[in-house]
């Protein structure tokens, strides 16, 4: 019986931190960094890269919002996405993926987005000019939630520009593929064959 409750506690303590760590990774610069790069490989936009002074001013900003929670933008001179969730421990991943989501709403062809629906924040996200991002989260006061914001330089969502200008299929597939490399650290072009794009 002793030995029994000991691996219960074991298991728990393991679980514990398995979930501990996976919100610490989920909440790295790499990770908000990749979660980027995967939607902007996907639409063939090169990466952006972290950039720790406009992460000081992302969590500068985060901090002014702790007591309120209110999704309200710092009027400052970055691009920004706002994110605001409750009820369960959301990751800077959780708000990239939210704003990545929003491309189901968006008429590359109008550069319209739909009727009722906001494509905004996934038209930062893939803006092929912004080239650095910094990304901040806080926990609100009182049990409010959670409050994530992400900075972009150069800004996006300039008024009658298209975040970015298509790239032909092969492209995108190229994009994938060195994001894959540099995530996985082999070279993934010999395992699946390819030779050249």
């Amino acid at each position: 019986m002793r030995s029994s409750n000991h691996a219960s506690a074991l298991v728990v303590c393991a679980l514990a931190l398995a979930m501990a760590c996976t919100s610490v990774t989920q909440n790295s610069p790499r990770d908000a960094v990749d979660a980027h790069n995967a939607a902007r490989a996907a639409v063939g936009v090169g990466p952006v890269s972290w950039d720790d002074n406009i992460a000081s001013y992302a969590q500068k900003y985060a901090d002014k919002r702790v007591a309120d929670c209110q999704l309200v933008h710092s009027g400052g001179p970055y691009g920004e996405n706002l994110f605001w969730g409750t009820g369960r421990d959301f990751t800077l991943t959780d708000a990239v993926n939210a704003w990545i989501e929003e491309k189901q709403y968006y008429d590359y062809e109008n550069n319209y987005c739909a009727d009722g629906q906001v494509c905004r924040h996934y038209k930062q996200v893939v803006w092929q000019t912004t080239t650095a991002i910094g990304c901040a989260r806080t926990l609100c006061e009182g049990g409010k939630g959670i409050f994530i914001v992400c900075d972009y330089s150069p800004p996006g969502n300039l008024v009658g520009q298209r975040p970015y200008e298509e790239k032909a299929q092969d492209d995108n597939i190229l994009s994938l593929i060195v994001l894959f490399e540099s995530r996985l650290g082999s070279d993934i072009r010999s395992v699946l064959g390819v030779r050249q794009l």
